[in-house]
């Protein structure tokens, strides 16, 4: 199932996010007994972990794609461990493009595929080991930061820079997946994507900043260009900010939630308002997976690549579990 939008008031406090705050103790209580009682498994080979402080989008996924690179051009043999959101299959199981689909595998894993092996598991200890059996040397989650049942020998906490930490409330009540201290505690370091509109380096308590941007790819073709955006993202308006600046001029704008499965009826709206204003249709590299081969064909997509500003900080941080 896709997941819900993210709601407007979790950026800031008000009767709403009031009124679901006895939600939220509860909520917040479960996930610091899960941290607390659980014993994680060691498994033997280096496993770095990416991850979010809260619900919706910051970045995390084209973080994993750009250290899997840095990773591989290391020598390493690096597999990539998802729990493959929105799939139906438990797994483990190794993805293969060419034979599953984001309706088995989630959007996400089919991203990661392209770029180092990659395995879907809900159970991230069997996924481990069946990476392990495979070959790999070293392990890379996309997410799992508020799970326990692995040890992590590095662990990045991905920021979005505008929306920081929302109105800093636990879920239901707020974005937040748990405490920000207690999540803190074990994050190595921060990774800030974009400028820090929301005060967030004065939060991190002397945590280690690596700052980085998402950058387009191939932006030029865009410049001019008559465009109805749509994304199915944790939040859309970064994609359509983003595709703004490209220099596209958008006539239209949609948003989904998160995961959002297109349906043919629903694409072929969105087809014939871009017909009908001279208008290409563009989307993500993510909601691109979640196309049928016919309409991927026919949509426009914009990727995009992390930037990093401090390259030597991160360098010496992965050297810890790369070197060898």
């Amino acid at each position: 199932m896709p997941a819900p939008p993210t709601p407007e008031f979790w950026a800031r406090r008000g009767f709403l996010s009031s009124l679901l705050q006895p939600l939220a103790w509860s909520y917040a209580a479960g996930a610091a007994a899960r941290q607390r009682w659980t014993r994680p498994e060691r498994l033997p080979l280096p496993v770095v972990c990416v991850g979010n402080a809260v619900a919706g989008g910051a970045g995390k996924t084209p973080v994993v794609l750009s250290l899997a690179a840095r990773l591989r051009r290391r020598g390493r043999s690096v597999h990539i461990l998802s729990r493959g959101y929105g799939g139906s299959v438990a797994g483990p199981l190794r993805v293969d493009p060419a034979r599953h689909g984001a309706a088995e595998i989630g959007d996400e894993p089919l991203l990661l595929a392209e770029m180092a092996p990659t395995w879907v598991a809900r159970d991230r200890v069997a996924g481990g080991r069946a990476a392990l059996a495979d070959g790999a040397a070293l392990l890379l989650l996309d997410d799992g930061f508020q799970n326990p049942r692995l040890v992590k020998d590095l662990s990045l906490l991905v920021i979005d820079g505008s929306y920081g930490f929302g109105n800093g409330r636990i879920l239901p009540a707020g974005p937040l997946r748990e405490a920000l201290a207690a999540g803190l505690v074990r994050a190595d370091a921060a990774v800030l994507m974009g400028e820090d509109r929301a005060g967030i380096a004065a939060r991190l308590r002397g945590k280690p900043l690596l700052r980085a941007r998402l950058v387009p790819d191939a932006a030029e073709r865009f410049a001019g260009k008559p465009v109805i955006a749509f994304a199915g993202i944790g939040r859309p308006a970064k994609f359509f900010d983003t595709l703004e600046g490209t220099g596209a001029h958008i006539v239209a704008r949609h948003g989904f939630a998160d995961h959002h499965r297109y349906g043919e009826a629903e694409l072929s709206r969105l087809a014939a308002e871009a017909d009908a204003s001279g208008a290409a249709l563009v989307t993500t590299a993510k909601d691109a997976a979640r196309l049928q081969p016919g309409w991927r064909a026919r949509i426009d997509v914009l990727k995009v690549a992390v930037l990093w500003e401090n390259e030597a900080m991160l360098d010496r941080l992965l050297e810890r579990v790369a070197s060898g």
